[in-house]
């Protein structure tokens, strides 16, 4: 409890760097997740769409899940140099995957039936995709989004290896100098916004979702 106390002093006491912290965090997560979903979100329903390539792309995104971000960091830096352009390479790097796996399989697994039945009352491929698969789809695409989001939001601390600013310089500040309250300074508002971002996005989960689901 004393830890904890000594954490709120501290933000009180530097009000203007913990909410710049929280900003840069911010910007990083939010900018990376709108990369994401620009990049991934088409593709997908490419890869959806055309079997070309599309299994050993998936599989080859499954194996660069594996690769730490901040191994990410390290081959990029020099060619990226430090600071918040790296970070956030390495963040757009680790939302992407759930965003597209989730994409192509939500897509792929529609009722067929369906698909039939909206061709049959004479809709052309593109209406079919945006009246009634997209829709449908949704849901579990939004479900790659969700999971996207509470990552980055816990792995944009890595930009402050770096320079990149954020929540995390409180994370490490906290370690090298031996100081918990310093680190929960970083840690405990990571861990609420990602809660946070979790909540709101189940909510919209659950509000594009075909009723009864």
């Amino acid at each position: 409890m004393e830890t904890l106390v000594e954490s709120v002093q501290y933000i009180f006491a530097h009000t203007d760097t913990f909410l710049t912290a929280v900003k840069i965090h911010l910007t990083l997560s939010v900018t990376a997740m709108l990369i994401g979903i620009i990049l991934c979100v088409p593709l997908g329903i490419y890869l959806a769409k055309s079997n070309k390539g599309s299994v050993f792309l998936l599989n080859l995104i499954n194996m660069g899940r594996v690769i730490p971000s901040l191994a990410v960091l390290a081959f990029v830096m020099p060619y990226l140099g430090i600071g918040f352009v790296p970070s956030l390479f390495a963040l757009t790097m680790l939302v992407c995957p759930p965003i597209l796996i989730n994409t192509v399989a939500a897509l792929k697994e529609l009722d067929k039936s369906i698909i039939e039945a909206a061709h049959g009352i004479g809709m052309d491929q593109r209406r079919v995709l945006y009246k009634v698969e997209l829709p449908l789809a949704l849901p579990v695409i939004i479900t790659g989004i969700r999971t996207s989001f509470v990552d980055v939001i816990a792995g944009a601390s890595i930009a402050a290896f770096i320079g990149g600013g954020g929540l995390g310089e409180f994370i490490i500040n906290g370690l090298v100098l031996m100081k918990p309250s310093l680190l929960f300074v970083g840690a405990i508002p990571i861990a609420l916004l990602a809660l946070l971002v979790d909540m709101l996005m189940g909510r919209l989960q659950k509000w594009v979702s075909p009723p009864g689901v």
